[in-house]
């Protein structure tokens, strides 16, 4: 069994939709970065790495690489996960948290769940979401940025 911790920030501005878990969340702002800034793929991607002791998600998709410019998060949520596969492990499980002040996110919970299912692979009880707010305080308090961490299990493939 190995554990990964990963985590991602993004500043937000003004527009919508908000990209987060694999999902279009409607809400008046956005996450900005050099691909499409989902901070909770960002987040799963290296901990699924992190776990498997390969390179982070910025060694594999330099935000100085044109190619990584708007690029969907869960293309590179799968791309990690195959070489985490590839490294001889499977992913058991993944607890992940969001901390933003805005939107409430308890209503997307179900289907960011099954986005990130389908993406890995997995059933979608074996993924654990929840956010917490900035209760007004901090960065993510007054919605300049969003946070989100990620803990991944996995167990050694047996072939």
């Amino acid at each position: 069994m190995r554990i990964g911790l990963g985590e991602d920030s993004h500043r937000t501005a003004p527009g919508g939709p908000l990209r987060l878990g694999g999902i279009d969340v409607p809400h008046d702002r956005q996450l900005v970065g050099h691909s499409d800034a989902d901070v909770l793929l960002h987040a799963v991607t290296d901990a699924i790495l992190g776990a498997a002791a390969l390179p982070d998600i910025g060694r594999l998709f330099p935000n100085t690489d044109v190619v990584n410019r708007g690029r969907d998060s869960a293309d590179m949520l799968r791309t990690a996960a195959a070489r985490v596969n590839e490294a001889g492990y499977h992913i058991v499980n993944l607890d992940c948290i969001v901390h933003a002040e805005r939107p409430k996110l308890a209503d997307y919970y179900d289907a960011m769940r099954h986005r990130i299912a389908g993406v890995l692979g997995l059933n979608p009880h074996q993924i654990g979401i929840k956010a917490k707010t900035g209760e007004g305080v901090g960065p993510v308090g007054r919605e300049e940025l969003i946070e989100a961490r990620c803990i991944a299990l996995l167990e050694t493939i047996h072939r």
